[in-house]
């Protein structure tokens, strides 16, 4: 009996063994060699995958200071997959206690103040393991919804754009939309500023939460880097403030005041009669949404002259105190062109005509210079020619080639007509006609800067277009302007100001004319150039001739003097006597 007993407990050992071996076979087959991928595919499912979005680049102006930044926000969202009933320890029942979705639901609802019905729906989406149950939530709700520890339930965070300046520079600045960057630095810088994603990798259990000492990887975010504008925004302010009240004044469509750096071209200001809110761009007309000094192109009128006066000069066809007989009309080969207003014949110099802008003073100078020539001057100051400063978009100016023009062309685009500037154009013509002749191209962006705040200052590259002696002469010639001629009243005490007075008829929609605009671009000190200010007036309302906005340029040139410290030094003026003999009135 014994030794029955005995060999049947072997023979049940060894079949015992067998099954051990076999099923350890099996086992290591499956977990070891895993033909079939079941272990990959179970890790896989409980891998869960977290974007981790970088921190938006702030924008700052001249000065560093803040014009948009990013404020910390969360948007809650769930894996419908894990949502389910749950346990909590409750303090009152001292016990764990269950939870139902339904429950969960109505708890998010109540810190989000949502609906309870929208809340559920989202948390138990079908076919997906992704569902946003709200955007953009304040740190303080997204503790409360983490306080929950409702599986498959998460809070990821993202960044909600905040503008401390409101209105200043908005349209320079743009804004961030549902969709994304939408318009001015914003959109434009919207690569260098949204930085790269990093990513968490974590294993998760059954109930949602992460598993303990499991794989558990993450690479950081790369945040965004930081925008230094050359805008100063106490200056954008004021010169914002001054066109409104302008364009106030006469109801114009719109007005544009800029301030210029001559010497490295730097925009300082950029500012339109209407500003948009970055926060709120939908409460602005859509025409001030985009800087108005790139959008808009008109006929720059008289401010165009300055042109043919310093190619004269630079091809030695003309210099200041030439004399000349200036009559109210001129034919040329057929066409007859006249000035804004009737006057006698004047025995004037060249800066006389240029100071009482003369349409007939001005073609008896440009005439001296081949029409070929004259075309490539202007092309080569940028007319024709697309200008971008920084914001993605391109002001445009039209300017058609000599074959194509019409009989009067070779005379009107003497004196800014026939042809398209924006006021940027206008403003870089001016500037290397103050710089020394020295082109400085136009920019926005002064910096780029690192998160370790490592900087990169943006370089440009400058072009000689004139002679240093054309852009003394020059200086001279629009001293005169201020002194005696069309813009008296942009007169500033203690300093040498010269410029350029500017009016041209508007285009009308469907043909024809059907308004004017109204510029003055101006430099000071003469001695030694440091600042511009355009100001332009579209469409203002009332008579030609009754607009006044010289005094808008010495309200904005006065404060940009005064803020950045230049002294008054109370030097004579150099500008050339404008008549042979004595002066004479004209009636302005």
């Amino acid at each position: 009996m014994t030794r029955t007993l005995s060999l049947r407990m072997r023979i049940g050992l060894a079949v015992m063994l067998a099954m051990l071996v076999v099923l350890g076979g099996r086992l290591f087959h499956v977990q070891g060699l895993d033909p079939a991928g079941h272990a990959h595919e179970a890790l896989s499912n409980r891998l869960h995958s977290i974007e981790l979005p970088p921190a938006r680049g702030d924008i700052l102006d001249a000065q560093g200071r803040l014009m948009a930044s990013s404020a910390d926000r969360f948007d809650i969202v769930a894996d419908p997959r894990l949502v389910g009933e749950y346990t909590v320890y409750d303090e009152q029942l001292q016990m764990q206690r269950p939870v139902t979705a339904d429950e969960a639901a109505v708890e998010i609802a109540t810190i989000l103040d949502l609906e309870t019905e929208d809340v559920l729906e989202a948390m138990t989406e079908e076919d997906t393991h992704y569902s946003v149950i709200t955007r953009s939530v304040t740190p303080e709700q997204q503790r409360q919804i983490m306080e929950l520890e409702v599986p498959g339930v998460y809070a990821e965070p993202v960044s909600e754009r905040t503008y401390p300046s409101g209105p200043v520079g908005g349209s320079i600045i743009g804004f961030v939309g549902s969709d994304g960057p939408l318009e001015g630095i914003e959109s434009a810088e919207d690569e260098a500023l949204t930085g790269e994603p990093g990513e968490r990798v974590y294993e998760i259990g059954a109930d949602g939460v992460r598993i303990p000492n499991a794989t558990y990887e993450e690479i950081a975010a790369e945040d965004g880097q930081d925008i230094r504008l050359t805008i100063d925004q106490d200056l954008q302010w004021f010169a914002q403030e001054a066109i409104a009240e302008k364009a106030s004044q006469y109801n114009a469509q719109w007005a544009n005041a800029t301030v210029l750096d001559l010497k490295t071209g730097e925009i300082m200001a950029m500012a339109d009669s209407e500003s948009v809110d970055p926060a709120n761009p939908g409460d602005s007309d859509e025409l001030f949404r985009r800087p108005l000094a790139l959008t808009q192109d008109f006929e720059p009128g008289s401010v165009g002259k300055a042109l043919t006066f310093a190619m004269a000069l630079e091809e030695g066809q003309m210099q200041p105190d030439d004399a000349f007989t200036v009559p109210d009309q001129l034919t040329v080969d057929g066409e007859t062109i006249q000035d804004a207003r009737p006057h006698d014949t004047y025995e004037m110099t060249a800066a006389g005509i240029f100071a009482r802008s003369y349409n007939t003073g001005t073609v008896m100078i440009g005439n001296e210079v081949p029409e070929a020539t004259r075309y490539d001057y202007m092309r080569k100051v940028g007319l024709g020619e697309t200008l971008d400063v920084g914001l993605g978009i391109e002001a445009e100016s039209i300017l058609r080639p000599p074959e194509e023009w019409d009989p009067r062309q070779p005379l009107t685009t003497q004196f800014g007509q026939g042809y398209t500037t924006s006021v940027l154009h206008n403003v870089q013509l001016y500037q290397m006609l103050a710089n020394d002749g020295v082109k400085q191209p136009l920019r926005i962006v002064d910096s780029y800067i690192d998160p370790d705040g490592d900087e990169h200052p943006v370089e440009t590259e400058s072009e000689r277009v004139f002679s240093s002696e054309t852009s003394q002469e020059m200086l001279k010639l629009m001293e005169g302007v201020v002194d005696y001629g069309s813009a008296m009243d942009a007169e500033i005490e203690g300093y040498r100001v010269g410029g350029k007075t500017g009016s041209a008829e508007t285009a009308g929609e469907h043909g024809g004319f059907d308004g004017y605009t109204q510029s003055f671009i101006g430099v000071a000190p003469l001695e030694d150039p440091q600042y511009l200010v355009s100001v332009t007036l579209h469409r203002p309302q009332g008579q030609w001739g009754e607009w006044e906005i010289t005094d808008t340029f010495t309200e904005i040139m006065s404060h940009t003097l005064a803020s950045y410290d230049v002294a008054p030094t109370g030097a004579d003026s150099e500008a050339y006597d404008g008549f042979v003999g004595e002066r004479q009135d004209y009636p302005w």
